[in-house]
C-alpha cells in the first residue's frame, strides 16, 4: 500500500503481423491490425484500454486499432471474436474474463493477449504458468489480494459477517467470492454471498442480504461493479460499510474504503506484452504477468463516510492511502 502515480514516435518503415507461433514476419506498407474485445464499458477496463494505447504509442508501435464493446453480453462476444477472425487481426485482445475466452475459443493462430483476467488457469485461457509453452494465449491478471482486502475491512469494522454480491456468470467472479468466503472462514466471521446473472438483478441482490451482514465487500466482478451505485445505495440506506477492490469506480460513492489495482497500469503491463509479441516474441514465452509491485496498488479512504459509521482509520492506514475524501472533496496524497 503506497502512494500512486501514474507512470508512464517513432515511425517504422516495415510493420509487422503475427503467424502461428507469434513470429514477426515483415508485412510491407501495412500497419498491425489489433483487435480489442471489451467485456463493457467502466472506468477500470476503459483504464486498461487507455494504458495499451499509450504503452504501444510510447513504445513508437504505430498500429490500426479495432474497438468493440461487448456491452456485457456473452453472446456479442463470441460475435466479436469471429469479427475479429474474418478480419484478419494481428493480435485479438481481450479486457476481462468472458471476452477473453471467446478468442481463446476461435484463434487458434494469431495471438491472443488477455487483460484484467483474475485467474487465467481456471477460465481455460492458459494451461499452465510455467513458460515456455504451447499455446498463443498470454496476458496480464488482476488477481487481488482478497485475503488481505478482507482483514483490513473487518479491522476497519469489526464486523461479524461480511456479504457478497457476485456474478455467478463470470468465471473471475465466482473465483473471487470463493477467496472472500475462504478468508471470512479464516478469520473465523460468517460470510454471505447472493449470485447474480445480470446488472439488473444486483441491486435486489444487495438488498436481500443488507440485513444479514455487518459490511459488504465487491470485488473486481465486472457484472457487479458496473452497478456498483445500486449496491452503495442499499449499504448506505442500511449504515453498512462498503469496500470494494475496485477504486476506479467509487467516485461519487458513499463508499468506506476501496483498495486495488490502477487500471491503467494493468493497461500498461498489457500494452508491453503486445510490444514484445510484436517484436516476434511467441505468447509461450511471456506467458501470465501478475502485478505484484505495491505501487500498482491505489488504497483509498472515505473519511465522510467514517465519520457518519462511527469508524475511526488509523494515521498509519490514511498515510498509506492515495485517495482520501474529506468534507465533499477528494484529496490525492
Amino acid at each position: 500500500m503506497k502512494k500512486i502515480g501514474i507512470l508512464l514516435l517513432l515511425s517504422a518503415v516495415f510493420l509487422t503481423t503475427l503467424s502461428a507461433g507469434g513470429t514477426a514476419e515483415t508485412k510491407k506498407g501495412v500497419e498491425p491490425l489489433i483487435g480489442i474485445s471489451k467485456f463493457l464499458s467502466h472506468p477500470a477496463l476503459d483504464a486498461v484500454e487507455t494504458g495499451i494505447q499509450d504503452y504501444l504509442e510510447s513504445a513508437g508501435k504505430t498500429v490500426r486499432y479495432d474497438f468493440q464493446n461487448a456491452n456485457a453480453d456473452v453472446s456479442s462476444s463470441a460475435q466479436i471474436a469471429q469479427k475479429f477472425k474474418a478480419d484478419k487481426v494481428d493480435i485479438a485482445v481481450g479486457i476481462a474474463t468472458p471476452v477473453a475466452q471467446a478468442l481463446v475459443n476461435v484463434f487458434t493462430d494469431i495471438p491472443v493477449v488477455f487483460s484484467a483476467v483474475t485467474d487465467p488457469l481456471g477460465a481455460g485461457l492458459v494451461t499452465t504458468y510455467t513458460t515456455p509453452y504451447p499455446e498463443n494465449s498470454t496476458g496480464v491478471s488482476d488477481m487481488n489480494p482478497v485475503e488481505a482486502q478482507i482483514e483490513l475491512l473487518v479491522r476497519l469494522t469489526g464486523a461479524k459477517t461480511i456479504g457478497n454480491v457476485y456474478a455467478s456468470g463470470e468465471a473471475n467472479g465466482v473465483t473471487l467470492m470463493e477467496q472472500a468466503k475462504a478468508a471470512a472462514e479464516k478469520l473465523g466471521i460468517g460470510f454471505v454471498a447472493a449470485a447474480v446473472a445480470n446488472t439488473a438483478e444486483v441491486k435486489q441482490a444487495a438488498q436481500s442480504i443488507i440485513n444479514r451482514v455487518d459490511a459488504i465487500y465487491i470485488a473486481t466482478d465486472n457484472t457487479v461493479i458496473s452497478a456498483l451505485p445500486s449496491v452503495d445505495d442499499v449499504a448506505a440506506k442500511a449504515g453498512v460499510p462498503l469496500m470494494t477492490g475496485d477504486p476506479s469506480n467509487v467516485e461519487g460513492l458513499n463508499f468506506l474504503v476501496a483498495w486495488g489495482f490502477d487500471y491503467y497500469k494493468i493497461g500498461l503491463a498489457t500494452g508491453k506484452i503486445i510490444a514484445q509479441l510484436l517484436d516476434g516474441k511467441k505468447p509461450g514465452e511471456i506467458g501470465t504477468v501478475f502485478l505484484t509491485d505495491p505501487e500498482d496498488f491505489e488504497l483509498w479512504f472515505n473519511l465522510d463516510m467514517a465519520k457518519k459509521l462511527g469508524i475511526t482509520i488509523s494515521e498509519e492506514l490514511l498515510a498509506s492511502a492515495a485517495v482520501l475524501y474529506e468534507n465533499d472533496k477528494k484529496i490525492i496524497q
